[in-house]
């Protein structure tokens, strides 16, 4: 435990000066505190509810995935909100161990509190009414998503939902950061839909896919048995269902790919970024319709800081702390109002 605090407080001290010493001008000088950005961990993930002015007091003030988002965007004057999800059902609750967090400034609800083992839709309804909150209490008027991982897409299921219940919201922009759009390898293989040779012996995949399945197994539905392309992919799949959803909306797509396998091997799978590949994470094989105006960009980084930690990494070798995909989300929603009429699929693979 006293490791624990040690790295993290070394982690935090590294973070507060990188912040310091970082050009403070940004997108957000000028916007009224109205329009704020909201910042949406993934699948798994246990994240506090902060506000602009109040965090966590102990641990990492915003949990393993927002803390360096947060903090980078607050310093560029974002008024910047991270939204409640917990590994579970029910109100989020001070967590212990790798990412912990504590003393939090305020608890809400459950039926706000994202539950990131749930069904991607039922997350997305909670994250719209914690949105709809945010109004109510907030004054906030207008967000950009800023969504980790499955976050990505329990922002997109919300945005249908603020869309088709007249919200008085505006979604301006959605920027991913290592979301599995056509699902993760993981998934596939917890559902039987890809063999583990996929690996190609490497370990840290075959030990991802194995640790994965034995999740998936205790759950009878849920996030783990739906981020696969059996869920997500084809004509009747859950990414169709969304056509027309982020018409007007800007998305910004961001990948890791720190991990490549050795010759040919299956794109589902390489190069990957420990858990989402590089094709999922960059919407490959996603459709206009769904996915109309996109840019893309690439990192050689791993998911999270989790992934970096397990791999014997810095965390800054993550996705989620690196300080250039921080800079790249900065200018996501900086250029968000000029993005549609500018190029498009820029940075991206093609379909």
């Amino acid at each position: 435990m006293r490791k624990l605090l040690a790295v993290t407080a070394a982690v935090l001290t590294t973070l507060a000066t990188a912040v310091g010493c970082s050009d403070n001008s940004g997108g957000g000088d000028k916007r009224p505190p109205s329009a704020a950005v909201v910042v949406v961990s993934g699948g798994n993930a246990t994240s506090p509810f902060t506000t602009p002015d109040a965090a966590c007091a102990t641990g990492l003030a915003a949990g393993n995935t927002d803390t360096a988002i947060r903090e980078h965007l607050l310093g560029k004057g974002y008024t910047v909100y991270t939204a409640p999800a917990m590994a579970g059902r029910g109100q989020v609750t001070d967590q212990t161990g790798f990412g912990a967090f504590g003393v939090c400034p305020v608890t809400l609800p459950e039926n706000m509190t994202v539950n990131s083992t749930g069904s991607i839709d039922t997350a997305g309804e909670h994250l719209a009414r914690f949105i709809n909150w945010l109004h109510d209490n907030k004054g906030v008027t207008e967000v950009d998503f800023v969504a980790h991982s499955m976050g990505g897409l329990y922002s997109r299921a919300a945005i249908r939902v603020l869309a088709t219940t007249s919200s008085p919201v505006k979604v301006r922009s959605l920027t991913t950061v290592g979301t599995p759009w056509q699902g993760s390898y993981l998934s596939d293989y917890a559902n039987d839909l890809i063999p583990i040779t996929e690996c190609k012996g490497e370990k840290f995949c075959e030990g991802a896919m194995k640790e994965f399945r034995q999740l998936v197994l205790k759950l009878m539905a849920g996030s783990g048995r739906e981020v696969n392309k059996a869920f997500l992919m084809g004509s009747g799949g859950w990414n169709e269902f969304q056509s027309g959803v982020l018409d007007r909306i800007p998305v910004v797509l961001i990948a890791g790919n720190r991990f490549k396998a050795p010759g040919p091997a299956n794109p589902g799978v390489w190069p990957n970024d420990g858990l989402v590949a590089e094709d999922s994470a960059l919407a490959r094989n996603i459709s206009d319709p769904v996915l109309p105006h996109r840019r893309c960009h690439l990192f050689d980084d791993t998911h999270s800081i989790f992934v970096s930690n397990e791999a014997g990494m810095a965390w800054d070798t993550a996705l989620t702390w690196d300080p250039k995909v921080l800079e790249v989300i900065d200018q996501a929603i900086a250029n968000a109002p000029k993005a549609l009429d500018g190029p498009n699929r820029e940075g991206c693979p093609a379909a």
